[in-house]
């Protein structure tokens, strides 16, 4: 006959109100940080002027090809 302890096989007792406030806790943390993040953002100096410069490239002349060839093919 085998004994066991039944004090050693019972869990703890689970808490969903503790498991609640955690995530509420870390949600409200993550939103702080958000809105911390983006009022840095918000308040880094802007860069110096920007100067936008466009330009237009024209091709290159291309020579005529040396020698042409015509390929036929009969089937397919």
């Amino acid at each position: 006959m085998i004994l066991t302890d039944t004090r050693a096989r019972r869990s703890r007792p689970r808490r969903p109100i503790l498991r609640v406030l955690l995530v509420v806790v870390l949600l409200a943390l993550a939103f702080v940080l958000g809105i911390a993040f983006s009022r840095a953002l918000d308040d880094a100096p802007g860069s110096g002027d920007v100067v936008t410069t466009v330009r237009t490239l024209t091709p290159l002349p291309l020579d005529a090809p040396a020698r042409t060839v015509t390929v036929t093919v009969t089937e397919p």
